[in-house]
């Protein structure tokens, strides 16, 4: 197991440490996390040595400096200034495109005992919500973790929120589920691929709770913070950019906005009645999600190839969409996921699944096609999510979001 650089998070999680406890290989995990990594394997997650439940003991050090640094964000609100608070690290942005701007970032004074960040710049646009809703709204095991929002200094030593908004966010390392793809010389396992679809459809099943819908699901957003391809369970993935589309409940365009990447529709992801010539707000809901996670899940099987490649034409796109034209199957795709995927493209949105129906029928099919997997436990994605305190948020899940069967 690759162990993370930030010494506040859990090497098994990859989530802040709520528990911390120092185990006998001389690391440190989350409590209940390294009992249920005992319990399963007997033995050290980094160090493959025998581990003892007996032996477990409770990491003051860290759990102080965690506890420090949730105490210092709550005390400024969530809300950073930038080139005081944190700053741009020097070199080109990680990433660019219309209206969109990633940054590698620094805490300041110093990163010591901090969590590696980058900063999220989306040109034109306003917050709608207070910083902590952010927040709340990413304290999920399988949502890219928001810090805060930042503000930078006008001529007169106010805070300037009138160009931009910038997100302060986690650092993923592996990049992108496309990067992941592309990079590969052939697909993923299939299931390896289910693992993932069920960590991103956990995540969405917490967005929809909280009316957010995403309006831009893809393999480039969806985030790889580990891959393991001997044991699925082991990978963790999280949705990133969510909110940033037409109609957002969480951004607001500004007036005059140039384009930008809330005023882009991505054509070839979105369900035919986005695509429709008169659209209205309420056309963009979960189920419009649901038809984009059926593209994503095709791009997924499809080594992160573009949807409808071989058409130049968006308009042409559109045209097939909107007469309810489907994506070729992809040849190492079974049939009774591919039967699925074709659920979340019915044309009229009330005939497709939730995200917590369409977890039950993925769930349902990766575990009757495979028995072992059954008789493993807890799956990853339920278990880092069990891991997550939701004490003190504003933001509370139901249990059907959760566990539905």
């Amino acid at each position: 197991m690759n162990l993370p650089d930030d010494s506040l998070l859990c090497p098994i999680t990859l989530e802040l440490f709520s528990d911390p406890v120092l185990a006998e290989d001389g690391h440190t995990y989350e409590r209940q996390a390294i009992i249920e990594w005992i319990k399963r394997n007997g033995t050290s997650p980094i160090t493959v040595k025998h581990l003892s439940l007996e032996r477990l003991y409770p990491n003051y050090a860290i759990k102080k400096a965690v506890d420090h640094f949730e105490a210092s964000s709550r005390k400024k609100n969530y809300q950073y200034t930038l080139d005081i608070d944190v700053k741009k690290k020097s070199g080109r942005p990680l990433f660019q495109t219309y209206g969109k701007t990633i940054y590698h970032a620094l805490w300041l004074p110093t990163n010591d005992n901090r969590p590696e960040i980058i900063l999220l710049k989306i040109d034109g646009a306003r917050a709608k919500k207070e910083a902590s809703f952010y927040v709340d709204l990413s304290r999920h095991p399988h949502i890219v973790r928001t810090y805060g929002l930042v503000y930078e200094r006008n001529d007169d030593g106010d805070n300037d929120d009138n160009n931009a908004i910038m997100l302060l966010q986690e650092y993923a390392h592996m990049g992108s589920l496309y990067e992941l793809l592309q990079e590969r010389k052939k697909v993923p396992d299939e299931k390896i691929l289910i693992e993932i679809f069920l960590q991103i459809v956990d995540a969405m099943s917490f967005l929809a709770h909280n009316n957010v819908v995403h309006g831009d699901l893809a393999c480039r957003n969806i985030l790889v913070f580990r891959f393991d391809e001997s044991n699925p369970r082991n990978i963790i993935v999280k949705v990133t950019d969510f909110g940033l589309s037409r109609h957002s409940k969480l951004y607001s365009l500004m007036p005059g906005a140039a384009k930008t990447t809330l005023n882009i529709v991505p054509v070839r992801y979105a369900a035919p009645e986005i695509l429709a010539i008169n659209i209205t707000p309420d056309v963009y809901t979960e189920k419009s999600d649901i038809y984009s996670m059926g593209v994503l899940m095709w791009e997924a099987y499809s080594r992160g190839a573009l949807p409808w490649s071989k058409i130049e034409n968006d308009n042409e796109v559109i045209r097939r969409v909107t007469n309810d034209e489907l994506l070729q199957k992809p040849s190492n795709c079974s049939e009774p996921y591919w039967s699925i995927i074709c659920k979340t493209w019915s044309k009229l949105p009330n005939d497709r699944p939730t995200f917590s129906e369409l977890k039950h029928l993925l769930s349902k099919q990766y575990y009757d096609a495979t028995p072992e997997a059954s008789n493993i436990g807890m799956n990853s994605f339920l278990l880092r999510f069990i891991l997550k305190s939701y004490k003190n948020l504003k933001i509370v899940p139901t249990a059907s979001s959760f566990f539905s069967s």
